[in-house]
């Protein structure tokens, strides 16, 4: 694969052999990230979890002390006096039933997160094929199916973000933009590692992270340690 110029002079500052300490690292992907846009840095983590078995799953959600950097557009489902408190709790859009076909038919899809109320996820649920390959589905896990909508909304807008194993059992989350400082983007990898620490699944034998990478969206990958965590 060609990388253009600033890619190259980039990669040059990080030695692929070495695992840096998080600060060390973080530092290094701020340097990397030469876009004239403001990157997002993401994590990601290779597992030794087979997530083809249901006990070695992993799936939840933190809130990221400093947030993501990037505004996130919350829709709640849900009905009677419950569509007021997500109004007034500031969601961008809420609703029940009839925005079935909306997203069903007419394809509408202009929001980030779904948080819906236990009593409406029989609605939700004729939604799974549209929302489900979007990662979009709520989940009990996630904090999205839940009558407290105010508390679920506050913490979106907060930063809270979600994560998962992918197929290839990683996991996948930003923890900020280029423009934050190294002291926030620190704040919120460790509030992630401990979060995914806790996670483990007991049913996992051998180890747990196999490898931790830092990356900007344009920048080359940077090795994190693994080891003390």
């Amino acid at each position: 694969m060609k990388h253009g110029k600033k890619y190259t002079e980039a990669a040059k500052l990080v030695d692929r052999s070495v695992a840096y300490e998080p600060a060390e690292a973080i530092s290094l992907v701020k340097k990397t990230a030469t876009a004239k846009f403001d990157e997002t840095i993401e994590v990601h983590i290779r597992t030794g979890c087979d997530g083809r078995h249901a006990d070695q799953q992993i799936r939840g959600a933190v809130v990221l002390p400093n947030g993501t950097g990037k505004t996130v557009r919350v829709l709640v489902i849900a009905k009677g006096d419950k569509l007021a408190e997500a109004q007034a709790a500031g969601a961008d859009f809420v609703g029940g039933e009839e925005l079935v076909p909306k997203i069903q038919n007419d394809g509408w899809l202009d929001f980030d997160v779904v948080v819906a109320t236990p009593d409406m996820m029989g609605v939700v649920g004729r939604l799974g094929k549209v929302l489900g390959p979007k990662g979009l589905m709520p989940n009990p896990k996630a904090g999205t199916v839940t009558m407290d909508v105010t508390k679920a909304v506050n913490d979106i807008k907060a930063g809270k973000i979600e994560y998962r194993l992918d197929k290839s059992n990683i996991v996948h989350v930003p923890v900020g933009k280029a423009s934050f400082t190294e002291e926030q983007l620190t704040q919120n990898f460790d509030a992630l590692m401990e979060a995914i620490s806790k996670a483990k699944p007991s049913a996992l034998k051998g180890q747990y992270l196999r490898s931790i990478t830092l990356t900007s969206t344009m920048g080359p990958g940077v090795k994190v340690n693994a080891s003390k965590y």
